[in-house]
């Protein structure tokens, strides 16, 4: 069995950050991760661009240098992938955590942690998975058809072809006008009467100024109901309405694995958003020794935690961790 003093759920942005920091303290780690290296940011779409400057995306104190105002998925993925090079993390990919349970007091209080490719006796554990691996499903006949994606990448599958697309923010708006340059005709459907308000202030004129002139056509107040082979169903205020369709992309959000936060023992918050409880100077959940960081700890508020202000998480975990163990 291995054992370390912390093991690390994630190997995204702030997974790496948490591991640099306690590198930096003398603390022996191991982040295990199920996909790629941040396998989130891996699954963006291709031509993302960030919201935030670059500077607000650095970790560990390495220049992430963009030749654009605003960074974009291609560059971040490359930004993240030389951190880890050059702090040589101890970094497990393609492994997932199966099991996390608190060992008997013989064995210290600490973690037994189970993975698909070993076991691991760690004293702390780091949950830092983030908030992308679980679609909000629309929960409808016919979104398990091989047309429908919950995860949108490259616009150039979409051209010449007649695409529905679910959502009003940043994801879904970036899709609609992507595959649209690509040669689609596009429909957007948002459930209430507006662009969202997170929309990026640079793309919102572009995706009104579409809609405007009729190069996008959208259904406010408007709900898809049936996916069907070739075609589908929207409730729309005038009633229902058959759309000719060869593909549907439902961006309608994504959430964290709380069933897994659930049987590592963090209490939830009895609310929609399900915010799991911790300590907000140490991120330390009510079991001991299992910590938070990042995105995950706004439960389903994804727009209250981002890179740039869930980075110091890392340096307090590690803080708090060290005063335990060194």
């Amino acid at each position: 069995m291995d054992k370390y003093d912390i093991l690390i759920v994630g190997a995204g942005p702030i997974g790496m950050a948490c591991a640099i920091e306690a590198q930096r303290a003398g603390l022996s780690y191991v982040i295990v991760e199920k996909g790629a290296l941040v396998n989130s940011l891996f699954n963006y779409p291709v031509f993302m661009t960030f919201f935030s400057t670059s500077q607000k995306l650095e970790i560990g104190e390495v220049p992430f240098v963009s030749i654009n105002p605003k960074p974009n998925r291609n560059e971040a993925v490359e930004y993240y992938r030389r951190v880890a090079e050059k702090f040589a993390l101890n970094i497990r990919l393609f492994e997932r955590v199966e099991l996390v349970e608190k060992s008997d007091v013989a064995l210290g209080g600490s973690f037994r942690v189970k993975t698909s490719k070993s076991t691991y006796q760690v004293r702390k554990v780091i949950i830092a998975t983030g908030f992308y691996d679980i679609p909000l499903l629309m929960n409808i006949p016919g979104e398990g058809l091989p047309q429908v994606t919950h995860y949108y990448k490259d616009p150039h599958l979409y051209a010449f072809q007649r695409v529905v697309v679910v959502g009003a923010n940043n994801s879904a708006i970036d899709a609609a006008l992507e595959t649209y340059r690509k040669g689609a005709q596009v429909t957007l459907v948002i459930r209430g009467g507006e662009i969202g308000s997170y929309v990026k202030y640079w793309v919102r004129p572009d995706i009104e100024n579409r809609i405007k002139e009729g190069a996008i056509k959208v259904y406010f107040h408007s709900e898809l109901t049936e996916i069907r082979e070739g075609e589908v169903t929207i409730h729309t205020p005038d009633g229902d309405i058959l759309l000719e369709n060869d593909f549907v992309i439902a961006m309608t959000g994504y959430q964290p694995d709380f069933g897994m936060l659930e049987r590592l023992g963090v209490q939830l918050a009895d609310t929609e958003k399900h915010e799991p409880a911790y300590n907000d100077e140490t991120m330390e959940t009510i079991l001991p020794g299992l910590y938070l960081a990042g995105v995950v700890c706004g439960g389903r508020d994804t727009h209250q935690w981002f890179i740039e202000n869930s980075r110091v998480h890392a340096a307090q975990i590690i803080r708090h961790i060290s005063t335990e163990i060194l």
